[in-house]
């Protein structure tokens, strides 16, 4: 807010200014009016009745999915020791986007899929990414229209949401991985970009050129604030990097997701109601998730929680797989090294370095990496 020039000394009682009458309104200071606005916006965050209207905007603006209710009972039991494992999803739907991103795309897939495992002192976390073109069983899934999908052996990963949506796809990955998905947050291409946006941009630093025609990337060695529109540039791009496959764009996500997490750290989130305001405000417009976290209190809370897990803090690998023999463009999971990855989230222990270890998706260090 700019300051106002003047003094701020308060008149004497009864004292009534040049120019006010008792039909002449005076205009309010801008203090008084930078005080109030901190102090309603401090309500909000604090709780309490006087926020309530402000509470139910944000609320009514989140869409929620009751994935307890489509799954069922048939599903892996869940950590009871404060553990919690979070399906993050970030869909290729291109509606309302007339085309920026590719013409003949109807519908929408899980273009990115990660597995948030929060251990039991929320202080550490791990990461996996699934590979969107790995080849799995997909178990029989309810519809959004109330009908059911079919099983399928040997289908690629990202069609579990195409068929069955957001349901599916957190019932494949409990399939696959024998761990039960406690929430699961979704964003598409919009969103993603509203977001980074409110943030104000992020900064991450290429090692080297990273130019991509297909995603409209074009970025020079060093170091990059990239806004919402470049930022979605990156966790696209596939053909600048590595060999250009869906493994190569996994470690420009992982290496972005740690330069978000520094950005939210540096610019005081949680003691800056504004600017936690304004995020609430676009998040909840913008996100989808679980009925169990659809309302801005449980989203905060689940925020404030997981705060100080920083980069540091955080192991982010990429599902162990290796490349189908009979399509060169898919991936296949690596049995065991899978296994031993799930199985360490299941126990909430650490996943081992040597689960990647001979696995395609472990392509060395990232060509990005967050912040300067």
């Amino acid at each position: 807010m700019p300051h106002e020039s003047g003094s701020d000394t308060p008149e004497p009682a009864g004292h009534v200014p040049a120019g006010d009458g008792p039909h002449t309104r005076r205009r309010p200071r801008r203090k008084a009016l930078r005080v109030t606005a901190w102090a309603a916006l401090g309500v909000l965050v604090i709780g309490g009745s006087g926020a309530a209207c402000l509470w139910a905007h944000l609320d009514g603006n989140l869409q929620g999915v009751d994935i307890d209710a489509a799954l069922g009972k048939d599903r892996p039991s869940g950590a009871h020791n404060g553990a919690m494992n979070i399906l993050l999803l970030g869909s290729d739907s291109r509606a309302g986007t007339h085309g920026e991103y590719g013409s003949g795309v109807s519908g929408a897939r899980s273009d990115t899929t990660m597995v948030l495992h929060v251990d039991k002192s929320h202080h550490k976390a791990s990461v996996v990414s699934i590979p969107r073109d790995t080849m799995v069983d997909r178990p029989q899934c309810p519809t959004s229209q109330g009908g059911t999908a079919p099983a399928a052996r040997q289908a690629m990963f990202n069609e579990s949401y195409q068929v069955g949506g957001p349901g599916c796809t957190v019932k494949t990955v409990e399939k696959m991985s024998g761990v039960r998905m406690d929430h699961y947050l979704e964003v598409d291409f919009t969103g993603f970009k509203k977001i980074i946006d409110e943030l104000g941009g992020v900064d991450v630093t290429t090692q080297k050129a990273v130019k991509d025609a297909n995603s409209k990337l074009d970025l020079t060695a060093g170091t990059h604030h990239l806004k919402g529109e470049q930022a979605l540039s990156l966790v696209r791009t596939r053909h600048g990097v590595g060999d250009g496959s869906d493994l190569a764009r996994i470690q420009l996500q992982q290496a972005f997701i740690k330069a978000l997490t520094q950005r939210i750290d540096s610019i005081g989130l949680f003691s800056n109601p504004a600017e936690l305001y304004g995020l609430a405000d676009t998040a909840t417009r913008t996100v989808r998730a679980d009925s169990g976290l659809a309302s801005t209190g449980k989203l905060l809370g689940l925020a404030k929680d997981l705060k100080g897990i920083g980069p540091e803090n955080m192991n982010m690998v990429t599902m162990p797989v290796t490349y189908d023999p009979q399509n060169p463009d898919r991936v296949l999971p690596l049995d065991k090294a899978s296994q031993q990855v799930w199985k360490a989230l299941r126990a909430d222990r650490p996943i081992p370095k040597s689960a990647g270890k001979n696995s395609v998706g472990d392509q060395g260090n990232s060509p990005v990496t967050a912040g300067s």
